[in-house]
């Protein structure tokens, strides 16, 4: 299965030293030790009924523990409605893409969920904050730097929450992988591999709809399956980003498919202790990969790596028995605990941005056939 998918100063030193002080509780932790008080549960609003929320996220809303359903945004009155039939909450609650102002009266709403495609984050994002709601935004946090930094800005400026919509932060084989990386296991890792990808339907196949549009995906592959990559090798890192990045964009098989966005890219991150991370995204093959070396042993997510089931962590000492859990399940809950008790972000907007600038690098490498510095 695969998945789907004003300027604010920002040092990479404050990042990293609040990201690893983040990670540096588990989320099992945190359910387990800062749950919030008994009955109380957040109440989320999707914005976007696309596959991703139709098929993973309102389902894990009936399964959380500790979120619900309490309304919608859509451009669709009757799809909506069938929401608020399915899932119990009233129609008052179904709003627009150019009426999310009117969330501010709904006090059944804590928080806003943006699931629309890449391109319309910022704006979605926004405008959940001015109606002064949490936001949650689906990775990628937005197609730039620029845009990313509107969404923290508006954040700050309502005095929301900001989170970015990375499942893995929440899974429990990638939270023991991060305490491996931070803990030094087995040294630092120094030699990182990743690929992420899978095989694009045919133009009118549902998944091609929008993420071959670059007005709307931002990108191709790099943007959608290459996030994953950038976030394990960074969580390789104990979260420092790169320094630079070396990329190359792969042939083009199928134009009348890849006229806008790229079919497959390749590049390279380096990182300031002299580590490299060899990546790759894909729409042109099924693949989920990742490695990382160090001097002292090595740790594995076992293939598929990024997909939704069955994870499997094995080091150079061996398989790490950890259950599986919905992977949208843990991350609402997790989500909701840490809004809900004031507890720190595992992945806050500024883990986002990151992501975008290392984007934004690699597609100026690949661009140009060279080297490109990501800005911090």
């Amino acid at each position: 299965m695969k998945p789907s998918h004003a300027p604010v100063p920002i040092t990479r030193r404050r990042f990293i030293g609040a990201a690893a002080a983040a990670l540096a509780v588990s989320p099992r932790r945190v359910l387990a030790a800062e749950a919030p008080p008994r009955g109380r549960r957040l109440g989320v609003a999707l914005v976007g009924l696309g596959s991703y929320s139709e098929g993973h996220l309102g389902p894990a809303l009936r399964l959380s523990e500790h979120c619900a359903l309490t309304g919608v945004v859509t451009g669709d009155r009757a799809k909506g409605e069938r929401w608020a039939r399915e899932y119990g909450f009233p129609t008052r609650n179904i709003f627009g893409y150019d009426t999310m102002a009117r969330m501010a009266g709904s006090p059944e709403i804590d928080a806003a969920y943006v699931v629309t495609p890449n391109g319309l984050h910022a704006q979605h994002c926004v405008a959940a904050a001015k109606a002064g709601k949490h936001v949650i935004c689906e990775k990628p946090m937005a197609v730039s730097v620029a845009e990313c930094d509107a969404i923290i800005a508006a954040c700050r400026s309502a005095g929301v929450r900001l989170t970015v919509g990375y499942r893995l932060r929440y899974e429990r084989h990638y939270a023991e992988f991060a305490r491996i990386a931070r803990d030094g296991d087995f040294g630092a890792f120094m030699r990182i591999e990743g690929a992420n990808g899978f095989e694009m339907g045919t133009p009118d196949a549902a998944e091609s709809h929008w993420r071959t549009s670059k007005k709307l995906a931002g990108g191709g592959p790099l943007m959608d399956m290459g996030v994953y990559v950038i976030q394990a090798a960074c969580m390789a890192k104990v979260e420092a980003a790169p320094v630079a990045v070396t990329a190359a964009f792969g042939p083009v098989t199928r134009p009348s498919l890849f006229s806008e966005v790229e079919e497959s890219l390749k590049w390279t991150m380096e990182f300031a202790d002299g580590a490299v991370a060899t990546c790759r995204a894909t729409y042109a093959e099924t693949v989920s990969t990742f490695r990382a070396e160090a001097a002292h042993g090595w740790a594995r997510l076992d293939e598929p790596a990024f997909f939704y089931d069955d994870l499997v962590l094995t080091t150079s000492r061996g398989a790490v028995a950890l259950p599986n859990v919905n992977h949208q399940v843990a991350q609402l809950d997790g989500m909701a605990v840490e809004i809900l008790t004031g507890k720190p972000s595992l992945a806050p907007g500024e883990m986002g941005r990151r992501d975008i600038a290392v984007v934004e690098a690699i597609y100026a490498a690949a661009a140009g056939g060279g080297r490109s510095l990501v800005k911090a």
